[in-house]
């Protein structure tokens, strides 16, 4: 494939792919999924059929949505909302209608590890909702956190929409949710999407959609590793396969090789060899229920004291203060 930019030796992305291509079994991390193609991918996928999460959020939103800012502040009272992973802000567009409707003093703080997703937020919201106070932070989530910790001057409102805490494994869960609750002070708050366990087949389609987008969208890692790092990887030669384990909630997507092959990577000076059917897994889905909600935020200093769901109990969103 032909290479569009020059090969960066030095950079988080080429550590992090020499590490996990050199790991047995191989991973990269889902994070690198998102580029300006990836963004427009992910776009795709959350309005698939298929992909029933952002419907059903939207769906609380559109129906809690007063309840839900109501508990967020007081109208009278100043505070900070921040969103980690805000994409493109559809469903965040719903809540901060709600918020201006009623008043509330806030200023909305964006954090995306994608620039180009908040431009693409910042545009829209200067077109759409001109009288909210925007400003975009680009970073990972614990970067941010690291930065919100150090932001005393007003209430903090955290929203972390999508499940996309099911992006990451118990233990770095737990760890995520130790870190929010070290930033809240007693008045500050966190709200928190969460996907619910279901029909396992549901799962499934969610992940691996008939027509191909979310098989196109956990490749646009090897692009961006052919695109950035100077990587000869053929996307034709893996596919996109999703399991999902119904007893622990966990859906896991993997890339893998269909024959056996050597890709090199001219960034890192270096080649790696797969067999035939070998696996890179690149994503984790974990969905959850109640007890493990509940548990999870004992464990992390935190507590609820609120959920909101659609009529089908597929999608809950959590509201969190500290213990």
């Amino acid at each position: 494939m032909e290479k569009t930019t020059t090969p960066k030796t030095n950079t988080v992305f080429a550590r992090e792919v020499k590490e996990g291509l050199s790991s047995y079994p191989k991973h990269l991390s889902s994070k690198y999924f998102y580029d300006e193609i990836g963004d427009k991918l992910f776009q795709q996928i959350m309005a698939l059929p298929e992909y029933y999460l952002t419907r059903a959020e939207y769906a609380i939103f559109e129906q809690h949505k007063t309840e839900i800012t109501a508990s967020f502040s007081a109208p009278h009272v100043p505070f900070n909302l921040y969103e980690l992973g805000a994409g493109d802000g559809t469903k965040t567009k719903l809540l901060l209608k709600g918020l201006l409707a009623q008043n509330y003093q806030f200023e909305y703080r964006p954090i995306d590890i994608s620039a180009n997703a908040l431009a693409q937020l910042s545009t829209s919201l200067t077109n759409e909702l001109p009288n909210v106070s925007v400003q975009p932070i680009q970073g990972t989530y614990f970067d941010s956190l690291k930065e919100m910790g150090q932001t005393q001057e007003k209430k903090k409102v955290i929203l972390f929409l999508g499940s996309n805490i099911g992006n990451l494994n118990h233990k770095l869960a737990v760890e995520f949710l130790m870190n929010i609750a070290h930033i809240l002070n007693k008045d500050d708050l966190f709200f928190m999407g969460m996907d619910q366990k279901k029909h396992p087949r549901t799962i499934l389609n969610a992940y691996s959609d008939a027509s191909g987008i979310t098989a196109a969208f956990n490749k646009n890692v090897l692009t961006r590793i052919n695109n950035e790092l100077g990587g000869n990887f053929n996307l034709d030669n893996f596919i996109h396969w999703e399991s999902y384990n119904p007893e622990t909630g966990t859906a896991k997507s993997y890339l893998v090789s269909k024959i056996a092959q050597e890709v090199t990577i001219e960034a890192l000076e270096q080649s790696f060899e797969f067999d035939a059917w070998e696996t890179i897994h690149t994503e984790i889905s974990q969905k959850y229920d109640d007890a493990m909600v509940h548990q999870m935020a004992e464990d992390a200093g935190l507590r609820v004291v609120n959920q909101f769901t659609d009529a089908n109990s597929t999608f809950k969103n959590y509201l969190f203060t500290i213990a």
